[in-house]
């Protein structure tokens, strides 16, 4: 979910996008280690007494600043290489949903229920509702069912866009002539947005993308 004054990661309605904010938390915790050893290192360096400032060289330290340097970017890189794989696997879908981009719009189709598509446009600032957050709402949202996987077609009718949910931890480009595909799974239902994430011309920062996540019985209703 969005918030006001948010400094952090939106909350994470997918397995995926937990998995994300897990990642960048494991990161976060070897770096905070790594400045602390070296702004500790440093500061001993000018102000101890002990430090013998006439070695030049010592191949037991070159290797231990060798090796451990290396095993701490293995302890990174196992982890991200598991989460690409993760991000690349297409599940059996139970919905899908193509996405088409345009200058300035996105367009939508269920491709499982006959005759169901439509645009979703920006919603101008005099239209919005007092709940609302400025250039982020559109007139029509994509409804997506909770605890479903589901699969979303991308590609564009113009130029290059890129579909971002931040929320599900996804993000895809849409480009003309091409059809790239992601999946994703709401663990929990509310309103998630994203916008385009590729400069696509002049109102580039003014085409939203907002999908209202809720329970299957609902979904069903409203469809």
């Amino acid at each position: 979910m969005s918030w006001w004054n948010s400094l952090s990661f939106q909350d994470g309605l997918s397995p995926m996008m937990s998995q994300l904010i897990f990642f960048h938390d494991h990161i976060m915790i070897i770096l905070v280690l790594i400045i602390t050893v070296v702004g500790f290192m440093l500061v001993s360096l000018f102000f101890s007494s002990y430090i013998n400032r006439a070695l030049l060289e010592n191949q037991f330290i070159e290797m231990i600043w060798t090796i451990l340097p290396a095993l701490i970017l293995l302890f990174i890189a196992f982890p991200s290489l598991h989460l690409l794989y993760l991000l690349d696997e297409i599940n059996y879908p139970s919905l899908t949903i193509k996405v088409l981009g345009h200058q300035w719009y996105w367009s939508y189709e269920y491709s499982d229920f006959k005759n169901l598509e439509f645009d979703s446009y920006m919603l101008p600032s005099e239209e919005l509702k007092l709940s609302g957050f400025r250039t982020l709402e559109v007139d029509n949202r994509v409804k997506v069912p909770l605890l479903v996987q589901t699969r979303v077609l991308v590609s564009a009718s113009d130029v290059i866009h890129s579909w971002t949910v931040p929320s599900l931890g996804v993000k895809v480009d849409a480009i003309p002539g091409r059809l790239n595909q992601l999946s994703f799974l709401a663990e929990r239902a509310g309103v998630v947005y994203g916008q385009c994430s590729e400069i696509c011309g002049a109102n580039h920062s003014f085409m939203p993308i907002v999908l209202e996540i809720m329970p299957t019985f609902f979904f069903k209703k409203m469809l």
